[in-house]
């Protein structure tokens, strides 16, 4: 459902969140992953180039308040466009901050058990952050989460992508990302993991209006009335669509229907 600029600065607190959370929290990658090779899978993404497009300048652009308003009133969600509030957060949020390791025993096939997972994701954030999912709930307020670099660092859990999707998250845009979080969020299906060109953290609030535009590349601030680039998905995009890896697969005719 299409949310005005008005109604989310209404219901929605704002936060600025310039600084980085604790360096205790700051966690790289502990072991190499091998990626699937193209003789299992010959048409997807997972090679070591699969979303590395050449650097360009960091870039963003104004629009007029008028149109900028006019957008947020009539956007609404499509399989590549997605619309709301954004959360924000700095660099480094781990998957032990996304999902604490205590819930992993959860297992996410039963309903009951993914909602779960939905009322627990980002609980691990240090108290500098509001509360991601509203206590005695198990959606969020906020579809769109941007980020700082090297999000989703830390051990390897599925339950993290898992956890933003089943809250309601649709969409990551980060400065960059830890390349285990990546591949898991493909490979689940539960939320797209975009990369920004610019440090779009730093420029947006808790609470700001977000359109997220996949067949533009684009993120537009409608609170602020900015515009701002974004990587290509790519190949990843129609696995993600598909519902991850395994729904892919079948799909396309890799591997047979069950």
């Amino acid at each position: 459902m299409a949310l005005s600029t008005a109604t989310a600065a209404a219901t929605v607190p704002r936060h600025r969140c310039t600084a980085a959370p604790p360096t205790s929290f700051s966690c790289p990658l502990t072991r190499t992953l091998s990626p699937i090779t193209s003789s299992s899978f010959p048409k997807l993404f997972f090679s070591h180039n699969h979303r590395c497009p050449p650097l360009r300048h960091l870039t963003s652009v104004s629009v007029s308040a008028s149109a900028s308003a006019s957008a947020a009133t009539t956007t609404t969600d499509s399989a590549t466009r997605f619309h709301g509030p954004c959360y924000v957060v700095a660099d480094n949020i781990d998957t032990d901050q996304i999902i604490p390791a205590e819930y992993l025993t959860l297992v996410p096939s039963k309903p009951d058990e993914y909602q779960k997972l939905g009322s627990l994701a980002l609980i691990g954030l240090p108290s500098l952050y509001p509360r991601f999912v509203a206590e005695g709930h198990s959606k969020t307020d906020y579809p769109i989460v941007i980020a700082g670099a090297n999000f989703g660092c830390g051990s390897s859990r599925e339950h993290a992508p898992v956890a933003l999707g089943a809250s309601g998250v649709k969409a990551v845009v980060a400065e960059s990302y830890a390349r285990i979080f990546f591949r898991n969020s493909v490979a689940t299906g539960e939320v797209y993991p975009i990369e920004s060109e610019a440090r779009i953290c730093e420029e947006c609030r808790t609470g700001d209006v977000i359109t997220v535009d996949l067949s533009e590349n684009s993120l537009v601030n409608h609170t602020t009335g900015k515009v701002y680039a974004l990587k290509p998905i790519g190949d990843a995009g129609p696995v993600i669509q598909a519902g991850g890896i395994f729904a892919y697969a079948r799909k396309t005719g890799m591997i047979a229907s069950v």
